[in-house]
């Protein structure tokens, strides 16, 4: 094998590696929670926190990171971030305190920030346009095996090992990671990467997303009329203007103006924005309705959305080579229909097996979009700013699935039948689908302003 083949393997195994290590803490936790409680003697607000900190964290820091990145170089950045990533793992596995938990799963949401936007980048930097649509549909199906394995690794770890072991776990992927990204090589970053970015406006730029996170995660408690969620989207609103009026009058913006300029690059963030609130809002009220209306049990309810997680993993070669063929907009207005339809299809009463169908058939449109608008932002991003895109897409996917979850939490009853006196069938998800399927046909409108080809 010469070098030069040699550097597209290492890179896609790199970005693989970097964003499963990322998608599978995430899932693991999950299962892990219960007894992370219990053996450290926890509230349920503070469990939550393990997870709502890092999710801040993350949100906040990785458009930052991604500019960090174009100026100091991506494999750097992923080299520091993983093992930042394992260090801190390794620290929550020893931590004797819930509040120490919390705090280190905020440190640990800074190293994925650093990391995530350059797994994108490095693909962008080593493989030609004619391939690039092949390495993002390998990353996606790697992403959607992470996913789909968190829950039944970190039951297994749990049972045998208990909660810690979820998070020891990652430190010899971070070792492997870290050195198979020292075996890549990319390309000179452009000198305009190379620019200063005003501090400023990156602070209002993660204090503003930090702020609206903070809302949408805290909606399905405090509901949209709460005066918490009220001041919360206030504030966001406030920053969001303060960073807005800032950044005009900035010699280097945190954002430059090359990148909010590119009409493909904006309208795959909004793209990825509305249908990944789309599949979120829709998970949450399917999971919820299994099993606090149905009263099935967690595992029912995963083999229940088993279709799904398939289509999300074997779709993506498909996606892309619909993308080679049809081309961007044909293929992320297709599946956007397929996410909008299968979201309104949950929302009738079906036999099992349809539900399964419309459930794949969510599947397969998210993915196409994911692929689809995933290829458009890297492959589109102004030269010497693959990071800063990359953050920014990242960060439509943290963003998005909060989104969803609050408008589908804000229009469903979240009482189990016991508690609520009411029939299983008075738990239906209601308003809630519909609600999500308009959030999804949102996406309609940038997936129309993609490239033909």
């Amino acid at each position: 094998m010469t070098r030069t083949a040699a550097r597209p393997r290492a890179a896609l195994l790199a970005s693989v590696a970097g964003a499963m290590i990322v998608a599978l803490d995430g899932t693991v936790l999950l299962v892990a929670q219960p007894d992370l409680r219990g053996d450290l003697g926890a509230t349920v607000t503070e469990v939550q926190w393990t997870s709502t900190a890092y999710l801040l964290a993350v949100a906040a820091l990785l458009v930052i990171a991604g500019r960090l990145g174009d100026r100091y170089g991506h494999r750097r950045l992923l080299c520091v971030g993983v093992l930042g990533f394992g260090a801190a793992s390794a620290g929550i596995a020893l931590a004797q305190g819930i509040g120490l938990v919390i705090a280190l799963r905020a440190v640990q949401g800074v190293f994925g920030a650093l990391l995530q936007p350059a797994t994108l980048a490095l693909l962008r930097l080593v493989h030609p346009a004619d391939r690039l649509g092949r390495a993002v549909a390998v990353r996606t199906s790697a992403i959607g095996v992470a996913a789909a394995a968190g829950p039944v690794l970190g039951g297994a770890l749990v049972t045998h090992w208990g909660w810690r072991a979820v998070f020891l776990i990652n430190i010899p992927a971070a070792l492997v990671i870290a050195a198979l990204t020292l075996t890549v090589r990319t390309p000179e970053v452009p000198r305009a990467a190379h620019r200063r970015f005003d501090l400023t406006s990156g602070a209002l730029l993660a204090a503003a997303l930090a702020a609206l996170v903070h809302t949408l995660a805290g909606i399905p408690d405090e509901g949209w009329t709460g005066p918490r969620t009220g001041l919360g989207l206030l504030l966001s609103l406030l920053l969001a203007a303060a960073l807005v009026a800032y950044e005009r009058r900035s010699a280097q913006p945190v954002v430059p103006p090359a990148v909010t300029r590119s009409v493909p690059v904006t309208a795959s963030m909004a793209l990825l924005l509305t249908t990944s609130g789309g599949l979120f809002g829709a998970l949450f009220v399917v999971t919820f309705h299994l099993q606090q209306g149905l009263g099935l049990d967690p595992l029912t309810t995963g083999l229940r959305c088993l279709p799904l997680t398939l289509l999300m993993i074997t779709g993506a070669p498909v996606a892309s080579a619909a993308l080679g063929r049809f081309g961007p907009r044909r293929t992320a207005i297709t599946g956007q229909l397929c996410v909008v339809l299968a979201v309104l299809g949950l929302s009738r009463p079906e036999p099992v097996w349809q539900t399964g169908l419309v459930l794949a058939v969510l599947g397969a449109g998210f993915t196409a979009v994911m692929v689809t608008a995933t290829g458009t932002v890297v492959g589109d991003a102004p030269p010497g700013y693959a990071g800063v895109v990359g953050g920014l897409k990242q960060t439509a996917m943290n963003v998005g699935p909060a989104l969803g979850i609050a408008v589908a939490a804000g229009l469903m009853p979240l009482t189990p039948p016991a508690a609520a006196g009411l029939p299983v069938t008075d738990l239906a998800p209601g308003l809630a689908l519909p609600a999500v399927a308009a959030l999804a046909a949102l996406g309609l409108i940038p997936a129309s302003l993609l490239p033909r080809r």
